[in-house]
């Protein structure tokens, strides 16, 4: 079985293959996010402990956390499941998964080192991996550097130089999000102004709509009352010449 050593404390990975059954036997029947005590699976791991992060088996499949059974079984998928990436938008896919706990058909099983024993593992706890890329908000690289408020953050971003096919260099930095500019701040006063400038007009358009519907009510109303008193003339003049005749 082949074990990935990861170590958050470094950024290190390691691949060990460990070929003997008496040494994987602490590992078997284990579930993931479960931890083990390091010494079992050999003297140079004496003081580490592991845990179980994930793995995949013999055919390649991976080990999926919450399927409690150390065989293999088909799941419906969406995309909100892990061991799956949709590819059109509300798609489900029954997919082939291993269970969380681990038996001999699993062939890598991936580990983290939860604490470091005594002695150091060459390749792993000896050594300091930087991240190759820094952080991009602006927020982020403030706390980073402990800067203020004042201090352009333009100056601290992390920049990597890297030499391309070509053999020219070449330096990249990351677009910085959420940096307040003085364009950022004249766009909002426009935004802000545009709005204040779209309520004026929306409430002048009401009041003069609420001026010609009182105006168009006020005509319709002296309109009824005119027909009104004219059929109240014309059935006064019909009882008038039916009354002399």
């Amino acid at each position: 079985m082949k074990l990935n050593i990861a170590c958050p404390a470094t950024g290190a990975q390691k691949l060990i293959e460990i070929d003997d059954e008496r040494k994987l036997r602490c590992v078997y029947d284990k579930r993931i996010s479960q931890e083990i005590e390091g010494e079992e699976l050999g003297e140079e791991f004496k003081g580490y402990i592991f845990r179980i992060s994930g793995g995949n088996d013999k055919q390649g499949f991976p080990m999926k956390q919450g399927v409690m059974m150390a065989k293999r079984t088909r799941l419906l998928l969406n995309k909100d499941s892990s061991c799956y990436r949709p590819r059109r938008k509300g798609e489900r896919k029954r997919k082939s998964v291993r269970g969380c706990i681990v038996s001999s058909e699993i062939a890598a099983l991936a580990l983290v080192v939860v604490k470091i024993g005594e002695q150091d593992i060459p390749g792993l706890t000896d050594v300091t991996v930087d991240n190759r890329l820094g952080p991009k908000r602006a927020n982020n690289i403030r706390r980073l550097f402990n800067l203020s408020k004042e201090d352009d953050v333009r100056k601290y971003v992390i920049k990597r130089t890297f030499t391309n096919k070509a053999g020219k260099e070449i330096t990249k930095s990351p677009k910085i999000q959420r940096l307040i500019t003085p364009r950022v701040v004249q766009r909002k006063r426009r935004r802000a102004a545009l709005a204040k400038r779209t309520q004026e007009k929306h409430r002048l358009e009401e009041q003069a709509y609420e001026k010609l519907y009182q105006q168009r009510m006020k005509e319709a109303k002296e309109r009824r009352a005119s027909e009104a008193s004219k059929r109240r003339s014309r059935q006064r003049s019909k009882q008038s010449t039916s009354g002399q005749k």
